[in-house]
């Protein structure tokens, strides 16, 4: 199967993706994980101004199949959540990284890209996940 992996992203083994700016961060779940999900039914996010910690547990996305934990790839605090999914969390589905990002994190140090998978690295997680 053939999933969509933006080069300008980085990823993490969860399946989220991450997009870095000057100041903060943008989470999302990638392509693989929103197919492998099915339809999304339901998103919970956190109050902006919540820290949270890498690795930590963050949220939960729920679809007709499953329900998982979203894990925080990095240490930050929330700036601000995509309030679209509350009412149309189905946009994660039909754009996962445009309007179907998840959250913005604001970062409270330094990212600690090291643990973080650029495209062609997630790309072979990916495939090696369906072997």
């Amino acid at each position: 199967m053939d999933y969509d992996v933006p080069k300008e992203l980085r990823y993490t083994t969860d399946n989220e993706w991450i997009q870095v700016a000057e100041d903060h961060i943008a989470i999302g779940v990638t392509d693989y994980a929103q197919q492998a999900l099915g339809d999304i039914v339901y998103v919970e996010l956190p109050e902006p101004g919540v820290s949270i910690a890498a690795g930590a547990t963050f949220g939960v996305i729920e679809s007709v199949k499953a329900v998982s934990d979203l894990y925080a790839p990095v240490t930050g605090v929330v700036m601000e959540v995509n309030e679209l999914l509350a009412t149309r969390p189905e946009v994660v589905n039909s754009d996962c990284y445009g309007e179907g990002w998840i959250l913005r994190l604001e970062l409270s140090d330094d990212i600690a890209t090291d643990s973080l998978l650029d495209a062609d690295a997630y790309a072979k997680h990916i495939a090696d996940l369906g072997d």
